[in-house]
């Protein structure tokens, strides 16, 4: 098969090539030779006039070429004057197809306009502003970002795919149509399995662009109407173009996540239109995803995305009607005539009349209808022979007798007969297509031959024919026809196949003469009479023979056809001897055939020692654990004063940052020597009989209770008139004076009187209220706070409610109008209330029902269901039940995966178990994972903040293990970790001791499980650890499937711990010898159950707003819930279970129910008063409100299924707020006014999200006048150093200045110091990713402790840092906004004990956005392809070399066998195991196994780079050759020091290994300066290039072995369906066919390929090329070539072009700039920073490998890289 390049240059342009004259094929302008329709003059003549034909065809070619010439001139005027216009104009063409087909052929087949038109003078006259787009757009599209388009709410996100876009990803004149069909579908299957919803846009106006390649409009409208008719996907065809009123309409309403448009068209037209629809798009705030370029693997999908920006939207403002009369003179109809063997006329619209006629005619014949393939065929032969007899005729009639013009090499057109034997063959195939499987099909020999130059024409003709009559046959709408089969009309390879027989074979005689078989033979007759009566007036003959003529139709000029003779390699193992492989992959193994011992592929095994010796290289010795290479700044063991002064200083910052997040003071453990296994509250209960000491302490608590409460007591008389006074004075300063005292107070009988009195002043303050305001007072807060009050004291002090209490609470309610409930309360109380006259009763009536006003006004008042029995073991609140069983879970020593929101206090639980884990021992470790280093700072903050501990020396009580840095790591109780490196921990041969002192590992945010990268790292990990762990998350959708996998993890660990005998002796005694003291780790009670424990309430309810500017003023309006949902939606997935409504969002979706159907037969029953929970109740809680929202819900949804679909739609869009669309510059020019709105409305502190690239650094231009600035800036900052308090958001009372003093001196060698400082003195932070650590945690920790009121942050913040605030504004839309984020982000509103309700603000994000942000499904989890060749050498490496070898062997194990992806799914456990089979030779070939399973060679160096794979083996490659030492030549002789040529060739060599990031194929198109970087990466010196092919030739070889060998797995039942409509092709009515057999060749080996895919041609030998793999491979097996470790040098798009790679790496060695890199390198300033930061550590790390691998100090290649690690250090420093 051709490669990706060579299909390029022969895909979708050749057709458009044949029909471009030989003067007017010139590619390189937008005229009217790019537009392929060529202006005539209408011909007024009839058409028999054969000279007016050739005139108007010679005056056609000389127009051509003085327009030619005319515009050549002018495009080199343009470029002399500007050097950029011949490549930004031109742009799409330097990547067009090269026109190879010769110059006669482009006159064979035309299609022209009937009417000379302006077009031409028009594109000329748009050219200037097609330019000017192409400037804008084309350097945005080369920016685009490679990012994952599919988020873990993929529901949540709507998007658009183009679906002409679509059809060019796949298009190549090699794909027979089913192949394309059947890629395409895969292409959307994997969208449509990933849970993406999507709809695709056939504009109909582009269907024009088409007519000169048939062959692809007619696969274009056969697409449409297989996608219409046989998927579930939504297809719009009714748009007419881009800017069609109708299509903004729909992107207003819609608001797509982006739409997928291909950057590049089949020509330079169509490439001009689609930049235009990118523009477009952009401009209405819709991102953009390039087609090309896109990668998938198990989970995701990713691609090129493009952020829609406010330039974008200022550029087509301003060019906005230039550019739509630019599209308008793209797309314009036209009318069109096709001409072929050049004088043959004939016009479109003929077509069009002479298929409308034929349809109505067939219509009769067949009135029962049939298959499609039987109806076009027919229809397409039949039309095609009556248009072409008639053209011939009428042309023959004109010429006469005179003779022919001069044809100059015109091909001669077929005779009627030669004609009828093509519709014959036609005929034929089809009735192939309707009756021989896919599986006989797929074995069809493959034809290389082409169709002579004179038969092309008439194959164009019948597509087009094809074309009009699938376009007719659409508009048909009362005749029945099977539509099954439309990916299947034409199959071109069997056509010239069965073309080539009747020309060859069958002439050469008898024994060549094969049958068609019964069956075939009777349907083809069928087709052909079929033929015949629509062509009555004609006489085609019969159906045989099938050839009367002898004309030659094949080019045998070409070979035939395609021998499959290359020889695949047999299969066969290398024997290996391993008890790990046997035991794991044992039944796999005895069905593949092994090798002999003698076997040459056996005795040639590699062997390094030659390299070894030469060079002074151990490439078997040990390398240091990787651990121990990340630097450790300071530890408690630590002899050095310096190093414990480090460390003493860093734990003082731990305990500050830890205050600002528990508050409480540090709670000192003391070990139990002598406890149990369990904790305090598992213990047994206390004795019977109290021993005197403990009767004594009683009494003393007893003694000092009753003088605290008397204290209390005469506290309260002395606030009680001055508060009471203040309540009525004031009474929102009242009420929060009285709040405050209650949390001081801890008497419950003061707390009574104290709540009594309140409820006195706060009825005063009522009645003031109302005599104030009138009959009807509007202001009912004063109401609010009495019914609080009377709800307090009935719930919490039911047991000091007297009957005159509950008297005096009746009348209150009697007074506020709820005779009902004072009834319920106290019958006595009505007869009170009568004795009052009713004027005075009505004065202070809230004249509303009272279970209206608990809901409605109440709100978030209403208390939640809270128990009151105390818990022994939690000391500062009253744990729910959820939590209590989480306690229990860890008492028990159970796991334990917890679901529950944010802010819930499901993190409570994790440090119970350290604290367990603490006072058990000395010797148990707790493991915390946290998914970034931002956590593990904060867990550490806490850790310190909650324990003290006084350790044995040389134990301390908290430890931290990331990246950067280390501390305490072995010798710590609490490791606060990252998931990679408790990795490195657990797969470590040598720390198996310290990985059996953990007693529990907590996992936080483990829907990371389910993450974009590292996601298989938190697998091995939940494999691997052998003691209990608590997973915690408040995002997963389905736990219970996690939890059924996890318990079956440890179902395997409990029988492999019964197996493994004292092996935790050994480790006890190393460890007791490392301190003093001999206590060994307490052995726990063993529990192997893993718990689900699962709480959805959320404790503060989120109220959204959607805000936008009109004019000066902002609106706010509240946002419903329901709102986000539509009654497709309810229908499809139901009302989300977590869509929750706060008690007034229901009553307001009651009362819109009510008005929208009045006669709604429940509205009665669901009347708030007279709803069964809350009719008659004096306490209306959060649960009975919850019951009634799920009714409410209920009913909804109801509604649907009762018919009453539009009265729903009508609810859902009463209940839509009606935001104002602003400008983007508006939006931040008034964002500090905003601010200060939600400031005036006490909505601070804040937290408003917006995207990383607002933080943009100054540009170099600005920086002269910003440092000339700078001094006077500063004299004038002196004076204003005291800052008004009317200018500030700081809380000065939050924080003393001390503290501030020590916050702030963290920050004084950060360059940002003093802009933080200044800020929060103003009340402002801002965080984001690109930010020093110390900086972050300034913010971090002066918002917590409320100092800082606004913060402005990126998606960083997201993910578990604890930063809870009033309100969250989302003030920015970006790809980083999608629902996981907005769900993480929006959950830090609303502080638990600070604020009743949080609020959630979109700050002028679009509608249609917010509505799928909300009501979008949390993730399922699921699992990734789990294996790499790297990571199987970890395993082995850890069995081999582990001092436990049981335990090592028990986790290799454990990790192989318990993959989330092959959970309950046997295939892909069979698969995974033939892997790991392959994955084993490959690394005994390259020499890092011997056949027993044990490492060698350069093993240990290849494991340290795992993460970089293949690039680890590519390096040792190197090494191994020598290429390295050939390249590091120092200086001089005996020199340590190496030339700048070296070094840079060096990073230019790891720059193309490591840090690979791919830039878009159109970036290399735009001619760009650039100011320091070269931005585009070199390739590989040729001699590294050439170890590069090398090593991928032996993993291409492996890889096919591996795929030949797991075919057998593969469902061959869905091989033989299309994947997205299920069409199946496997027939079985097939009784077989002597001339298929013939056809079929049986050397053709495709056992291992998809049956789609081998009808263009592909077979097994084909695998052996990675290009090829996806395309080819098996699908059942969910394998794609991602899981191949190829190291591509050059990787193209569909298109066949090539994608740079990013010389970031190099460019910033050259110059040392980051700033340049970012702007030059298109790269994020923090994003750039990031990666250089890792490609710095991975220097660092391959020097340190080498240097321990290496005896010879002055090994050139080790001093090498020890220069460059220090070189690139010091650039990266000075940053």
């Amino acid at each position: 098969m051709d490669s990706a390049e060579d299909n390029f240059k022969k895909a979708a342009h050749d057709y458009s090539s044949e029909s471009a004259d030989s003067d007017d094929n010139d590619s390189k302008c937008v005229d009217s030779e790019k537009i392929n329709f060529t202006a005539t003059e209408e011909d007024k003549e009839s058409e028999s006039t054969s000279d007016s034909d050739e005139e108007d065809a010679t005056d056609y070619d000389e127009e051509a070429a003085v327009v030619q010439m005319l515009k050549e001139k002018e495009d080199r005027e343009k470029e002399d004057e500007d050097p950029d216009h011949g490549e930004i104009y031109c742009i799409s063409t330097t990547d067009e197809v090269i026109r190879h087909e010769s110059q006669n052929e482009g006159r064979d087949f035309r299609v022209f306009q009937n009417k000379l038109n302006s077009q031409n003078l028009e594109i000329r006259k748009h050219r200037e502003i097609l330019m000017k787009l192409k400037q804008n757009i084309w350097p945005s599209l080369s920016k685009a970002s490679f990012v994952s388009l599919l988020k873990d709410f993929v529901e949540s996100e709507f998007f658009v795919i183009d679906g002409d876009s679509l059809l060019l990803m796949f298009l190549n004149e090699e794909v027979q149509h089913l192949t394309l069909f059947y890629l395409i579908e895969c292409f959307l299957h994997d969208f449509t399995q990933k849970g993406a919803k999507y709809i695709i846009v056939f504009f109909k106006d582009v269907e024009q662009m088409y007519f000169q390649n048939p062959q692809f409009l007619f696969l274009r409208t056969a697409l449409i109407e297989h996608l219409k008719h046989n998927t579930c996907i939504t297809i719009h065809t009714e748009f007419s173009n881009c800017f069609s009123p109708q299509w903004e309409i729909f992107l207003k309403k819609s608001y797509p996540y982006f739409i997928i448009i291909s950057d590049i068209g089949l020509t330079s037209l169509q490439t001009n239109y689609l930049t235009i629809f990118i523009a477009h798009s952009l401009s209405k705030k819709i991102n953009v995803v390039h087609a090309f370029g896109q990668e998938y693997d198990t989970l995701r999908v990713y691609g090129y995305h493009l952020q829609s920006m406010w330039k974008h939207r200022i550029f087509f403002q301003k060019y906005e009607k230039d550019l739509q009369c630019a599209c308008e003179a793209i797309v314009r109809y036209k009318e069109l005539s096709m001409y072929l063997y050049g004088p043959l006329k004939l016009s479109l619209k003929s077509i069009k009349n002479e298929v409308y006629q034929t349809v109505l005619l067939l219509k009769k014949l067949w009135p029962e209808g049939s298959d499609i393939r039987r109806v076009t065929c027919v229809l397409t032969c039949a039309v095609g022979l009556k248009l072409y007899s008639d053209v011939l005729e009428s042309a023959h009639a004109s010429l006469g007798a005179k003779p022919e013009q001069s044809e100059r090499e015109r091909s001669k057109p077929l005779s009627p007969e030669e004609a009828t034997d093509l519709c014959r063959m036609q005929c034929l195939t089809t009735v192939f297509l309707l009756h021989m499987p896919l599986s006989q099909r797929a074995q069809i020999r493959i034809m290389k031959s082409c169709w002579t130059k004179q038969v092309l024409p008439l194959i164009k003709m019948q597509q087009l024919c094809a074309h009009f009559v699938l376009k007719q046959l659409s508009d048909t709408n009362d005749w029945k026809l099977d539509l099954t089969y439309l990916p299947d009309l034409n199959d071109d390879s069997l056509l010239r196949n069965l073309a080539h027989y009747y020309e060859i074979e069958y002439s050469e005689g008898l024994e060549f003469q094969k049958e068609l078989g019964e069956e075939m033979d009777k349907e083809y007759r069928f087709l052909w009479d079929t033929v015949t009566k629509l062509t009555v007036n004609y006489d085609f003959g019969d159906a045989f023979p099938i050839r009367n003529t002898s004309q030659i139709f094949i080019d045998h000029q070409q070979t035939s056809f395609r021998v499959c003779d290359e020889k695949i390699p047999d299969i066969g193992l290398i024997p290996l001897k391993s008890d790990l492989v046997e035991e794991y992959a044992g039944d796999v193994l005895k069905d593949l055939p092994v090798l002999e011992s003698n076997n040459p592929v056996v005795t040639s095994l590699a062997k390094y020692k030659e390299f070894d010796e030469l060079h002074h290289w151990h490439s078997g010795r040990p390398l240091t654990e990787e651990y121990e290479r990340v630097p450790c700044n300071a530890d408690a063991k630590s002899k050095d004063a310096d190093g414990r002064k480090q460390i003493q200083k860093l734990q003082t910052f731990h305990r500050l940052y830890g205050s600002t997040l528990e508050g409480g003071t540090s709670k000192f453990i003391v070990c139990r020597k002598d406890a149990s296994g369990k904790a305090d509250g598992a213990m047994k209960k206390t004795k019977i009989h109290k021993s005197k000491a403990e009767i004594i302490m009683e009494e003393n608590n007893r003694r000092l209770k009753a003088k605290e409460e008397k204290r209390e007591q005469e506290q309260w008389k002395t606030l009680q008139i001055p508060m009471e006074k203040e309540i009525k004075a004031n009474l929102t300063v009242g009420i929060n004076k009285l709040e405050k005292f209650l949390k001081t107070v801890k008497s419950k009988s003061v707390k009574f009187s104290v709540e009594m009195s309140g409820l006195s002043a706060c009825v005063e303050a009522w009645k003031k209220h109302c005599r104030k305001q009138g009959n009807k007072p509007e202001d009912l807060s004063s109401a609010v706070q009495v019914m609080r009050r009377i709800h307090i004291l009935l719930e919490k002090y039911q047991d000091l409610l007297e009957k005159s209490h509950l008297q005096k609470l009746s009348q209150y309610l009697q007074l506020l109008g709820f005779e009902n409930l004072a009834c319920t309360l106290s019958g006595q109380a009505l007869q009170m209330r009568e004795e009052r006259d009713d004027r005075n009763r009505s004065n202070y009536d809230v004249e509303v029902g009272p279970a209206r006003f608990q809901l409605q006004y109440m709100d978030y008042y209403l208390l939640r269901e809270e128990r009151n029995d105390p818990d022994p073991r939690v000391q500062h609140f009253i744990p729910d039940t959820w939590q209590r069983e989480l306690l229990d879970a860890v008492d028990n020593n159970e796991s334990a995966v917890i679901v529950a929101p944010t802010s819930s206090g499901k993190t409570y639980a994790s440090y119970y178990c350290m604290e367990k884990v603490l006072k058990t021992s000395d010797e148990g470790v707790v493991v915390y994972v946290a998914p970034t280093k931002a956590l593990v700072n904060q867990v550490v903050g806490s850790v310190y903040s909650r324990f003290t501990k006084k350790l044995p020396d040389g134990l301390v009580v908290c430890g931290v293990f990331t990246r950067d840095y280390r501390h305490d790591v072995m010798n710590s109780q609490i490791l606060v970790t990252v998931p990679q490196c408790l990795e490195i921990l657990m797969l470590s041969p040598h720390h198996q001791s310290w990985t059996k002192r953990i007693q529990y590992v907590i996992f936080d945010e483990i829907h990371c499980l389910g993450g974009e990268i590292g996601a298989e790292v938190w697998e091995h990990l939940l494999v691997t650890i052998r003691c209990p762990f608590l997973a915690l998350s408040a995002t997963i959708s389905n736990p219970d499937h996690l939890t059924e996998w996890l318990q079956s993890v440890k179902r395997y660990w409990q029988c492999a711990d019964n197996k493994i005998k004292g092996g935790s002796t050994d480790s006890e005694k190393n460890f007791a010898g490392k301190y003093k003291g001999r206590s060994t780790v307490r052995e726990q009670k063993k529990s192997y159950r893993v718990r689900l424990v699962l709480y959805e309430e959320r404790y503060n309810d989120l109220e959204k707003y959607v805000c936008s500017l009109t004019g000066s003023d902002f609106v706010i309006e509240h946002f419903h819930p329901c709102a986000a949902l539509t009654v497709n939606h309810i229908e499809n997935y139901g009302i989300p279970s977590d869509l929750s409504l706060s008690p007034r969002e229901s009553v307001q979706l009651y009362d819109t129910m009510v008005k929208v159907w009045q006669k709604w037969p429940r509205a009665q029953e669901m009347d708030p008063e007279e709803f069964v929970s809350f009719k008659n109740k004096v306490v209306i809680k959060k649960m009975d409100v919850r019951k009634y929202e799920q009714e409410l819900k209920m009913e909804l949804s109801n509604w649907i299924v009762v018919g009453q679909r539009q009265k729903v739609n009508e609810v859902l869009e009463n209940l839509k707020p009606k935001p104002v669309d602003c400008s983007e510059y508006q939006k931040w020019k008034k964002f500090a006014l905003f601010v200060d709105k939600l400031h005036e409305m006490g909505k601070l502190p804040a937290i408003f999200f917006m995207d990383t690239k607002r933080v943009k650094p100054s540009k170099m231009e600005s920086m002269v006048m910003l440092l000339s600035m700078k001094k006077q800036l500063q004299e004038r900052l002196k004076k204003l150093t005291a800052i008004p308090s009317t200018c500030t958001y700081a809380d000065p009372k939050a924080v003393d200045e001390d503290t501030l003093r020590k916050i702030f001196y963290r920050l004084r060698f950060q360059k940002n110091s003093y802009l933080h400082q200044v800020l929060a003195r103003r009340g402002i932070g801002y965080h984001h990713g690109a930010m020093a650590m110390r900086e972050r945690q300034t913010v971090e920790m002066l918002f917590r402790l409320g100092y800082i009121k606004v913060v402005t942050a990126t998606s960083t913040l997201a993910l578990g840092i604890n930063m809870p605030c009033r309100s969250v504004v989302f003030a920015d839309d970006s790809v980083f906004l999608d629902a996981l984020n907005y769900r993480q982000m929006s959950g830090r509103a609303g502080r638990r004990g600070q604020d009743m309700i949080g609020d959630v603000f979109f700050y002028d994000i679009p509608l249609p956005k917010v509505e799928r942000l909300i009501k979008s499904n949390v993730p399922q989890l699921k699992g990734q392809f789990p294996l790499t060749i790297s990571l199987i050498l970890r395993l082995m490496l850890l069995a081999a070399k582990a001092d436990d070898k049981m335990d090592a062997r028990a986790k290799a194990l454990s990790v192989l066998k318990h993959s989330l992806m092959s959970f309950k799914k046997e295939r892909y456990a069979g698969v995974l195991k033939i892997y790991f089979m392959f994955s084993l030779q490959f690394l005994i070939k390259e020499g890092y196994l011997d056949q027993e399973g044990n490492p060698i060679g350069f093993a240990g160096l290849v494991t340290h780079l795992n993460y970089h794979e293949p690039s680890n083996f590519v390096l040792v490659s190197f090494l191994v050759k020598g290429l390295f030492h050939k390249l590091c030549q120092p200086i001089k002789e005996g020199s340590t020091d190496f030339s700048d040529e070296v070094l840079e060739k060096l990073v230019l060599i790891l720059a193309n290994l490591f840090g690979r990031r791919y830039l878009p194929a159109c970036s290399k198109a735009f001619k760009h300066t650039f100011y320091q970087s070269k931005v585009f990466l070199e390739d590989l010196p040729e001699d590294f290039a050439d170890a590069v092919n090398e090593y991928n030739t032996k993993v291409e070889e492996n890889f096919a072995h591996f795929l030949l060998t797991t075919a057998k797995l593969a469902d061959m039942e869905e091989e033989y369906r299309l994947p997205l409509s299920k069409t199946d092709f496997t027939s079985e009515k097939w009784h077989g066919s002597e001339l298929a057999s013939y056809l079929m060749d049986n050397t053709k080996r495709i056992s291992a390929v998809s049956p789609f895919a081998c009808l263009s041609g592909v077979a097994d030998d084909d695998l052996f090329h990675g290009e090829n793999i996806n395309n080819a491979v098996l699908r059942s097996l969910g394998i794609n070539v991602k899981n191949c470790p190829l190291l591509y040098l050059k990787k193209y798009d569909n298109q066949g072009r090539s994608l740079p790679l990013n010389a970031y790496a190099l460019d910033f060695y050259k110059h040392g700039s980051l700033t340049v890199v970012a702007t030059d390198n298109w790269l994020n300033e923090g994003d750039a920073y990031y990666l250089l930061k890792d490609f710095l550590l991975l220097i660092q790390s391959i020097r340190t490998s080498l240097s321990e691998l290496c005896d010879d100090p002055n090994d050139n290649v080790l001093l090498a890289f020890q220069k460059l690690a220090e070189v690139y250090q010091s650039k990266f420093n000075a940053v």
